[in-house]
């Protein structure tokens, strides 16, 4: 394969599909066309991709060259460079897509591990502090993320010296472990999943759907009343919106309780895997909700469940956490891996 050929990279989550064609000919990576897609209406990723491709002829000469290599996060778990999407009908393989879309080399990672390549390049106009703590220059990274599901990775400094380095990423479906909860609040919203769906995870709280769980929890003990109104605007657009949005506005107590409960759940799970990683270099939160729900999240119960892991409490204390706004991430993420492809 030429140096100069362009590569692909994409995103692939239960919500949406984003491809980016890459150029390597001038010696700086340079995006030549990104095209988003809703990944519910295709049967595959391969679909997707010959899509993406056989738009490239309309282009201009410079894209009409196909890439020759691939690289893609994907949510879910990918072993032996083969992945059953989580939140998707779809069975990914490298082998296949690289023989269905004509590609030399295919690179299958999981979409947080994707995320985790990208935080490593990210700039300080694309963070917000969240939590300062104390970060040390060679602590591990720990990256974690609520959209569609709940994602989770650690980036290991691998440094032999303080000149040399290299970065480890290691992927993690953390998301999927126990819930646990830590309070009596959170104790009945477990019985109260666990009554509908039997196995209660981390993602079956902190995520899009964990939103509406919540909330329903919340509404159907009798902890807060619904108001009509919001009940009509969650039948008629998206409940997540509609909820974070009043959240945010302080407009109505019961979306405000649920926000300001999802935000100390993501908060303990966040403080569960810095311990787990001991990721003193700092906590990234990722994914599309924290950045829209930001000032509950600032409100004081995310730090304050952050911070609460007993006798190693000030351990966490010292971790800082970051909240990421670039929303393109993963799609960075797997542009370098491409690259390096």
């Amino acid at each position: 394969m030429p140096s100069d050929a362009p590569v692909l990279a994409g995103d692939v989550g239960g919500t949406k599909t984003v491809l980016r064609l890459v150029s390597t000919a001038t010696g700086t990576p340079q995006a030549l066309h990104t095209q988003r897609y809703e990944s519910a209406r295709y049967p595959g990723l391969d679909a997707i991709v010959r899509e993406f491709l056989s738009a490239l002829s309309a282009l201009s000469a410079e894209l009409a060259a196909p890439p020759r290599a691939a690289a893609f996060g994907v949510a879910g778990p990918v072993v032996d460079g083969a992945c059953a999407t989580t939140n998707l009908p779809w069975h990914l393989s490298e082998r296949t897509l690289a023989e269905a879309c004509d590609f030399d080399t295919v690179r299958l990672m999981n979409d947080f591990e994707a995320t985790a390549y990208g935080v490593l390049d990210l700039p300080a106009s694309a963070v917000v502090a969240l939590h300062h703590g104390e970060p040390r220059a060679r602590g591990a990274i720990a990256v974690i993320g609520a959209g569609t599901g709940l994602g989770e990775a650690l980036v290991v400094d691998r440094r032999t010296s303080a000149v040399s380095g290299d970065w480890l990423v290691v992927p993690g479906e953390g998301g999927h472990s126990d819930f646990a909860p830590f309070d009596e609040r959170t104790a009945g919203l477990w019985r109260y999943l666990r009554e509908r769906h039997g196995h209660v995870s981390w993602e079956r709280v902190v995520s899009g759907l964990g939103i509406v769980s919540i909330y329903d929890y919340l509404r159907d003990s009798g902890a807060c009343a619904e108001s009509p109104a919001i009940a009509s605007e969650l039948a008629a657009h998206d409940p997540n919106a509609v909820i974070g949005r009043h959240a945010v506005a302080g407009s109505d107590p019961l979306c405000v309780a649920t926000i300001d409960l999802f935000a100390e759940c993501y908060g303990a799970e966040a403080g569960n895997l810095a311990l787990k990683g001991l990721a003193t270099g700092g906590v990234f939160l990722a994914g599309g909700i924290a950045p829209k729900i930001l000032p509950r999240l600032r409100a004081g119960g995310f730090v304050e469940r952050f911070r609460d892991k007993g006798r190693l409490s000030y351990v966490v204390d010292a971790i800082p956490v970051h909240v990421v706004l670039d929303q393109d991430v993963p799609l960075h993420g797997a542009v370098r891996v491409a690259l390096e492809l």
